[in-house]
């Protein structure tokens, strides 16, 4: 039946927040206005200030006292213990309140964490339950609990359903038992049942039935070994689906599934498009750092653009969440003393270095162990380095790495494995590791990084005041020497003499990552160190991919390599990561505010191996006697073309993207290959007029894939309008190698990645070998 799904009886918390309260909502030190915030009857929807309304599904948590900025600003006025943050999935604001007393505080962020456990622990028929009860309180308009004619028509409209009145008449007599003009509880269930019926479900279930009722344990069995290419223990495969997903006892006891269980089965992780086993960590986390794809984040402090954004601790807190493992830091000289984080020679808004090492401090390791690696484009004085190292020092503890692993020079990077729950640094240094153990003087070739334009500036006054010294006599020399690495950080801030204004104690803080810059691939191959990063600007990268590929390739099988955007994105769009991943490079910095087809990929690839952050890469990437060259993947030793075959089947309650209440939605499916330069392609369905609800293509599309372990495949649905551009309804991007074969679900992504349920595809994959 509609109803609410929370159960509120028993719970003081949930009871005080359906009364309601009037809280502050700030948004800075001067924006502070009350509002009155009420829990709706439905137990999913708060609303505050009449109109305005906070949806609990869109609330990823809740954060206690001054844990954001914007509260902190405010720490003085309001205490701790009557604040908390709402924070919201993908790329909305956070939503910052003060309560009148500690105890409504509590009560609201008490009540919030539960409603938000109780929606995480609901199955999947629970959830759809919730949907239909969310639709009958949107289409009863008068509140009465049942739902006339026209209040049908209008909830039709919204469904995105474009259907005749004689049809939708139909309908509605036909589950209007109690014929009195109304539907309530049951009656609307039955009538959303007839609305939501499969039939290219249906079609698939009657081709496997014997008898066109249920399908029988060797039905199924057969269903699975020919459509869903199970291999090994099906019978028992089968019996384990019918235990988990058929809803009727008497079925269980006959071990089989009828059509319910069926459509459950086809709806859930098992159904889904993504393999369940790619899901977890499965891969090798056991080989060097430079053997994987790093999920990696550029000017993460910014939340918007590069010239006039706001820089936040957020960004950090909420690129780390998405299972981001490298995030950027760009050091200024501030006032006080203190080192800020801003985009230097912009009007960027300025934070405090220490806020943001304390926030990557607290979240480093919330979604994944595997190491975090902070690359740091340094601008600041000495003195402030100094500050900036002591910083690290203090927040980080021993989560900061500081020396190599073993104490002796590497001759291989370590693993992820090897480096859980530490934090490294990427910076510029002078000198190498193998001085730190030999306790001998630099040679003076601590080259600048390629980091930037202005970070190359920085990089030509470094190497410019270290000839300066180098000519200075014992002083200058002395201040070169590299101190003996027992003597750790905490000795050289402790030691630190403004004399020697060229040596940081935050040389200490690098080891595996010392940014250099890039010379050539032959320099690289004879000269260059394991530990040793080079950054490249997209198009840099671009063109050492279309001048030496597979040299490119194999310099990232032995070390580290960055790509960021260019300076001209002002605006923090993407390029394509696609491009850099063919080439093995490990760190493609992306701007994760920014969302888009940049981010699909990312998020994308990044969403097997446990969402660690961490993707192994292809073995002819990782050997450094295979040659790959990208651009002709068909000379690769053991290449092995696929074809990929999608029949778009089916589309199920696409939402709405025109807020016109009349405007119904005319669906076409695009799927797109990311993947080497022969690989990349795009095919359409046709568009269906006027069905965002269950349009049907049955269309297929057919791709041939020269490197399967480097294809993404892209899943878009788009709103077709012949007088301008499409408008975007949603997306679903993964690794081919993570693709389930069969009939699959694909449960759609907003254009911020969040999860829309229940839109979804419904499709065949076939994918068969070439040679």
């Amino acid at each position: 039946n509609p109803r609410p799904l929370q159960d509120v009886t028993e719970d003081d918390n949930l009871q005080s927040m359906l009364v309601g309260a009037v809280m502050r909502k700030i948004k800075s030190r001067t924006w502070k206005k009350q509002r009155y915030f009420k829990l709706e009857d439905d137990c999913m929807t708060i609303w505050y200030k009449s109109k305005k309304a906070v949806s609990v599904s869109d609330v990823e948590a809740i954060r206690e006292g001054h844990q954001s900025e914007v509260l902190l600003s405010i720490a003085d006025e309001f205490p701790a213990e009557r604040c908390f943050t709402m924070v919201f999935r993908g790329r909305r604001a956070n939503l910052d309140l003060v309560a009148e007393s500690a105890e409504e505080a509590e009560s609201w962020i008490r009540g919030m964490r539960k409603l938000i456990e109780n929606l995480e622990n609901m199955g999947e028929r629970e959830k759809l339950d919730q949907w239909i009860w969310d639709w009958f309180k949107k289409a009863d308009k008068n509140n009465d609990g049942r739902m006339n004619f026209k209040e049908v028509q209008n909830l039709l409209k919204m469904m995105n359903v474009d259907m005749n009145e004689q049809h939708a008449h139909r309908l509605f007599t036909m589950a209007d038992k109690s014929q009195s003009g109304t539907l309530e509880d049951d009656e609307f269930v039955l009538f959303y049942k007839m609305l939501t019926q499969r039939e290219d479900v249906l079609r698939v279930f009657q081709r496997y039935s014997a008898d066109g009722q249920k399908l029988s344990l060797s039905d199924l069995d057969h269903f699975l070994r020919e459509e869903q290419l199970v291999g090994d223990n099906v019978q028992q495969y089968a019996k384990q689906l019918i235990e988990l997903y058929e809803p009727s006892d008497r079925a269980k006891l006959l071990n089989a599934m009828t059509f319910d269980g069926f459509l459950m089965y086809l709806g859930s992780a098992e159904g889904s498009i993504f393999s369940p086993q790619r899901r977890g960590v499965y891969q090798d986390m056991s080989q060097p750092l430079c053997h994987y794809f790093i999920s990696s984040s550029h000017n993460t402090y910014l939340m918007e653009d590069q010239l006039r954004g706001q820089s936040s601790v957020e960004g950090y807190i909420r690129a780390l969440k998405r299972g981001c493992r490298c995030v950027e830091v760009d050091c200024w000289d501030g006032a006080n003393g203190e080192p800020i984080v801003y985009h230097g020679h912009t009007f960027t808004s300025k934070i405090l270095f220490k806020d943001v090492v304390s926030a990557v401090g607290k979240y480093a390791f919330k979604v994944s162990d595997y190491p975090v690696i902070l690359s740091i484009e340094n601008h600041c004085s000495v003195e402030q380095q100094r500050v900036m190292a002591q910083h690290l020092n203090h927040i980080l503890g021993d989560k900061l790495l500081k020396s190599t692993l073993d104490g002796k020079a590497p001759i291989r990077l370590p693993s992820p494995e090897d480096l859980k729950g530490k934090i490294l640094l990427k910076a510029k240094k002078i000198g190498g590791l193998e001085e730190s153990f030999s306790g001998t003087e630099d040679s003076l070739t601590g080259e600048p990084s390629d980091e930037d334009e202005v970070a190359e500036i920085d990089g030509d006054n470094l190497h410019r005041e270290s000839v300066r010294s180098q000519g200075k006599g014992t002083a200058g020399r002395g201040a070169m020497l590299w101190p003996q690495a027992q003597t750790g950080i905490g000795y050289a801030i402790a030691n630190y003499n403004s004399q020697t204004p060229f040596f940081s104690p935050l040389f200490y803080c690098v080891v595996y990552c010392k940014s250099v810059r890039f010379n050539s691939f032959k320099h690289a191959r004879i000269h260059s160190k394991v530990y040793e990063v080079a950054s490249f600007t997209e198009y840099k990268a671009r063109k050492h991919l279309r001048e030496a590929g597979t040299e490119f390739v194999l310099h990232n099988s032995r070390q580290l390599t960055r790509v960021y955007p260019s300076g001209f994105r002002t605006d923090s769009s993407n390029f394509g990561p696609q491009e850099m991943w063919n080439a093995g490079c490990q760190i493609v910095a992306l701007n994760f505010q920014t969302a888009g087809e940049g981010m699909d990929l990312n998020d994308g690839l990044f969403s097997q191996n446990g969402r660690c952050g961490y993707v192994l890469k292809p073995s002819f990437m990782r050997e450094v006697e295979k040659t790959f060259d990208p651009e002709m993947p068909q000379k690769l030793d053991g290449y092995n073309p696929v074809m990929l075959n999608i029949q778009v089947i089916s589309g199920q309650q696409l939402p709405k993207v025109n807020i016109k209440e009349d405007s119904i939605v005319d669906p076409l499916v695009r799927v797109e290959i990311h993947g080497v330069p022969t690989d990349q392609a795009k095919q359409e369905t046709r568009y269906i007029d006027n069905n965002g609800f269950n349009p049907v293509w049955y269309d297929t599309l057919r791709f041939t894939i020269h490197t399967p372990d480097l294809a993404m495949v892209r899943f878009v649905v788009e709103d077709y309008d012949k007088t301008s551009k499409n408008d975007f309804v949603g997306q679903y991007t993964l690794p081919l190698t993570c693709m389930q074969q069969g009939y699959r679900h694909i449960y759609l992504l907003s254009k911020d990645g969040t999860s829309i349920p229940p839109s979804s595809l419904f499709v065949h994959i076939r994918i068969t070998g070439l040679k």
